[in-house]
């Protein structure tokens, strides 16, 4: 895998271009519930593509959670905020997924677009 790393991290970087256009799309179509899991996977393959940069390994998406918050939030790599936006946009999909009798509105989910910008664009700037 080290001789592909950069495409890997690359990948990564591009998967998260893409589920982040396709939240727009939803948000779109007013499909917040879609759009929710979209921009958590969006932050999810960047917080990948960084780790991966670092050598750092996980298995699960609470592992990624976990050593995300370790080596680049509680080391002062990324504001608190952005591991705060993570986290919760990880709890977000999760209900917005699997709850019953749960939906999303409009005024809830259109102001996380541009935290989520700001947050892959800075995982980007702390790649390259």
């Amino acid at each position: 895998m080290s001789d592909h790393k950069p495409d890997y991290i690359e990948y990564r970087l591009s998967k998260a271009d893409e589920a982040f256009h396709d939240a727009e799309l939803l948000a779109e179509n007013n499909s917040w519930n879609s759009c929710i899991n979209r921009l958590y996977y969006a932050c999810y393959y960047a917080v990948s593509a960084l780790l991966l940069k670092n050598g750092i390994s996980t298995h699960t998406h609470a592992g990624l959670k976990t050593q995300f918050n370790q080596h680049f939030v509680k080391a002062n790599k990324i504001d608190k905020e952005f591991g705060k936006l993570y986290a919760d946009l990880m709890d977000w999909r999760q209900k917005g997924d699997y709850g019953d009798m749960f939906d999303f509105a409009k005024e809830f989910v259109e102001p996380l677009f541009e935290p989520v910008k700001q947050f892959i664009d800075k995982i980007k700037e702390l790649i390259l």
